[in-house]
């Protein structure tokens, strides 16, 4: 007859205890090995600022040096251009005239997201040449209203100076002309280090 085998409560926790760790201790190292901690003090992540930026952002569709141009055109008899995408490469001035200096530029696409009214998707990057900011970028995502008087768009990140970034955009049309081309106020509120 066979006897069975009894474990004693004390000994019988400890062993569960030592079969759990064995199992999960090798699957927790593993599966987490390419994480670490970071010191922000090493990375130079002091103290975080807010800055705010006023920047005219100019659309050009018209003449032979376009900024903005449509790769993708709109379905047939939308009122409101409904999945046009436009790619930029936009100045973005100091000044509301083309010729202020010029800071940097707004790179990458709109596209018209809306069927009954105009609102774009705005995906852009606004890269800087100026100064201590040259090379340094924050990133724009949001819906534009574009009939609203003030719009607002979310900063979602950046590089360089800005990385870690986060803040919002207000966008004001300043001019908007009879060939397409517009300037558009932009004020940045960014949060970053």
């Amino acid at each position: 007859m066979a006897r069975a085998l009894l474990i004693s409560p004390p000994y019988f926790i400890f062993l569960i205890f030592l079969i759990f760790s064995y199992a999960t201790i090798p699957t927790f190292g593993e599966e987490y090995s390419y994480v670490k901690r970071v010191n922000p003090k090493k990375m130079k992540i002091l103290k975080e600022k807010l800055s705010h930026f006023r920047l005219y952002w100019h659309d050009i569709v018209s003449g032979s040096n376009p900024t903005s141009i449509q790769v993708v055109k709109p379905v047939n008899n939308s009122s409101t251009f409904f999945g046009s995408i436009n790619m930029i490469d936009n100045p973005l001035t100091i000044g509301p005239k083309l010729s202020s200096k010029l800071v940097g530029k707004a790179q990458g696409f709109y596209s018209s997201a809306g069927q009954e009214e105009f609102g774009l998707l705005m995906v852009m990057n606004f890269v800087f040449i100026d100064g201590k900011y040259n090379g340094s970028t924050f990133t724009v995502l949001g819906r534009n209203k574009v009939l609203s008087k003030v719009r607002e768009m979310e900063v979602i990140g950046g590089s360089g100076i800005f990385r870690f970034a986060k803040g919002y955009v207000q966008a004001k049309t300043y001019m908007f002309n009879s060939t397409g081309d517009a300037t558009v106020e932009y004020n940045a509120y960014v949060k970053h280090y």
